[in-house]
């Protein structure tokens, strides 16, 4: 008896092939934050007067950044746990 692949059964495979893949923008969002905090901490030990400044940019940076990962989560939830396809 040979096993036989249904088109629901080829959709769920995509979709979870699909949601690994969208969680790879949570590199660039780590990346990003990684990069602005070290540049933030340097910016701070290099001008101490002007931290409140500094803080507030990098973290208004952190928030842009982070907006990428968690759409991707949003995507692979979505993929993996209501998928519309199916």
């Amino acid at each position: 008896m040979e096993p036989t692949i249904t088109g629901e059964s080829l959709i769920l495979a995509a979709s979870a092939i699909g949601a690994g893949l969208a969680m790879i923008a949570g590199i660039g969002a780590g990346i990003g934050q990684g990069y602005a905090a070290g540049k933030g901490a340097e910016s701070v030990g290099r001008q101490p007067e002007a931290q409140g400044d500094i803080v507030r940019t990098m973290l208004l940076g952190s928030a842009v950044a982070e907006t990428t990962g968690i759409y991707a989560l949003i995507v692979a939830l979505v993929l993996l746990f209501a998928n519309p396809l199916v």
